[in-house]
């Protein structure tokens, strides 16, 4: 177990580190909001050339979990569907791949609007 936690620590680390800093040297001009595109992005681009692969079976949870991950689930699923439905599994594919994701997100973002009254 303990050979699973410090590479996903050490990969999840590395990941996030390069956010900050893409918002620290970067400041006003990258905001957070392009932070959370480039690394979707990123993960979408990485995944289809098959770079991110490697860097989840190094990292686990540390490469699957952040942003890039959930647009290297976006591409791989993608690019499973059209394998099997052709082309119309482009639209399809990504969505499916990351559904409990997507559902999770929104879950949890109306119970915490349910349970806390926004400032304002």
């Amino acid at each position: 177990m303990f050979e699973m936690i410090v590479p996903a620590f050490i990969v999840g680390g590395i990941i996030c580190m390069i956010g900050q800093l893409l918002m620290d040297l970067t400041k006003p001009t990258f905001t957070p909001a392009h932070v959370l595109v480039s690394f979707v992005s990123g993960g979408a681009i990485l995944g289809a050339l098959g770079i991110y692969e490697p860097l989840v079976k190094i990292g686990g949870a540390g490469a699957s979990i952040p942003l890039s991950g959930f647009g290297y689930s976006l591409a791989k699923g993608a690019m499973e569907a059209v394998e099997k439905r052709g082309i119309m599994g482009a639209f399809s594919g990504g969505v499916e791949a990351a559904a409990v994701g997507i559902a999770a997100a929104v879950f949890f973002g109306y119970l915490m609007s349910v349970a806390f009254k926004a400032k304002g």
